[in-house]
């Protein structure tokens, strides 16, 4: 790997050209489009100026105090539904058993998030909110639609709340949290594959202490606690661990659309749109009855796997993004053209990832290309008009730190 430093060799062709405005998922109006800061030490006839002073931003502790007040008040009363339902044995068994879905699902996100992984604590964030919050919500609206449910016989109210209440009060519990995270920490929502993790990452938690119940209740009413056990942890954790995912992450999907171009109000729009689907997908999986076997490999099944195509889909426009935002930094000296394709393609990463590890350089490597990356979406930030001062001052900070990522993978 080569420095940006004097005696580099000069950019093919490609590189000297015009930006061009990409056509995939991260296209910007053509009026926002600007020039990549230019490097003054690898090109001393471009000077910039830094830009002025960024507008005060609060950060996430506002977010993450309010969501920490949200969930302890929470867990106050699901914790004690969940006990008054499963008894200790049943809460305990089902606590476990419940991991094993839950582990399946965090490794997908872990997987998904691997390109431009989004920070910790709003990850956590995500989780407790469908663990507890999005949970005691769901109980507290409930009672609402008992109301309205059909008392003619026992299976037309159960009908009624699977199909129905549950759809509809589920997604638009779990979906607050998406709102929540869009309008609080939109700096770190930029698009559908974030909307995805996000969305993925509530409703693991929300699966999760749903699972806890019905593996709990098992335990706790049958009289035969073993093979209802299984069939049900067959059911919930071995056909159906990415259903709750799937439902919100439609919901995820849009708003993540929304996302690229920021606006309040199209952020709320967007989640009213984006709950119709989910609530549409959550209520044919309740839907299904004596033919649930039939329907789940005709029907669900492929809707897993086209998920699953539009979630690859959506992760290479992400990596094309990265390559096309990194190409316009190397124009302006920050980056070589070999750096570009070491840091925004997979197989460059792979193989820088192999060249760091022989020289004990692993943790800087990895460094280097997270500071790139993030650098890359400050871009993207910058380019599709959202608060263009605040992220121009933040891409003035990470470009003054890629030349000591660099140095610490070198040296």
């Amino acid at each position: 790997m080569s420095s940006t430093n004097d005696g580099r060799q000069p950019y093919p062709r490609p590189y000297l050209e015009p930006a061009a405005n990409p056509t995939w998922i991260g296209r910007v109006e053509p009026g926002n489009f600007q020039p990549a800061p230019g490097n003054p030490v690898a090109l001393p006839q471009q000077h910039w100026a830094a830009p002025g002073p960024a507008r005060r931003r609060r950060g996430l502790l506002p977010l993450m105090v309010v969501g920490g007040l949200l969930v302890f008040a929470s867990m106050v009363l699901v914790i004690p539904f969940l006990l008054g339902n499963t008894g200790v044995t049943g809460f305990a068994i089902g606590f476990v058993a419940s991991l094993v879905p839950l582990t399946v699902v965090l490794l997908t996100v872990r997987l998904i998030d691997r390109w431009e992984p989004e920070p910790r604590r709003l990850l956590w964030f995500a989780f407790t909110w469908g663990a507890a919050v999005s949970v005691a919500a769901t109980l507290l609206i409930q009672p609402v639609f008992a109301l309205a449910a059909p008392r003619s016989s026992e299976d037309a109210f159960t009908y009624f709340m699977a199909t129905v209440e549950a759809p509809i009060v589920e997604e638009f519990s779990k979906s607050l949290g998406l709102l929540l995270l869009l309008l609080a920490a939109r700096k770190y929502f930029d698009g559908p594959v974030d909307g995805i993790v996000f969305a993925f990452t509530i409703a693991a938690g929300f699966a999760f202490t749903e699972n806890i119940l019905y593996f709990g209740r098992e335990i706790a009413s049958s009289s035969q606690p073993g093979p209802d056990f299984l069939r049900i942890f067959i059911l919930r954790g071995v056909m159906s661990p990415f259903a709750h995912a799937i439902f919100t992450g439609t919901t995820g999907l849009v708003m993540g659309f929304a996302a690229r171009k920021w606006h309040a109000g199209y952020a709320v729009l967007a989640f009213f749109v984006g709950l119709l689907p989910a609530m549409f997908l959550h209520n044919r999986w309740n839907s299904m009855g004596q033919d649930f076997l039939a329907e789940y490999f005709v029907v669900q099944v492929p809707i897993f796997l086209v998920a699953a195509l539009g979630v690859v889909l959506l992760r290479l426009a992400e990596g094309k993004l990265t390559r096309q935002r990194l190409m316009e930094y190397a124009r302006a000296g920050w980056f070589t053209p070999a750096e570009v394709e070491m840091l925004a393609t997979a197989h460059g990463r792979r193989q820088a990832q192999r060249w760091a590890a022989s020289r004990g350089r692993t943790a800087q490597m990895r460094a280097f290309i997270r500071g790139a990356t993030a650098l890359a979406f400050t871009r993207q930030r910058i380019l599709s008009g959202r608060d263009v001062m605040a992220h121009q001052h933040d891409e003035l900070e990470q470009l003054q730190g890629i030349p000591t990522l660099r140095s610490a993978v070198l040296n």
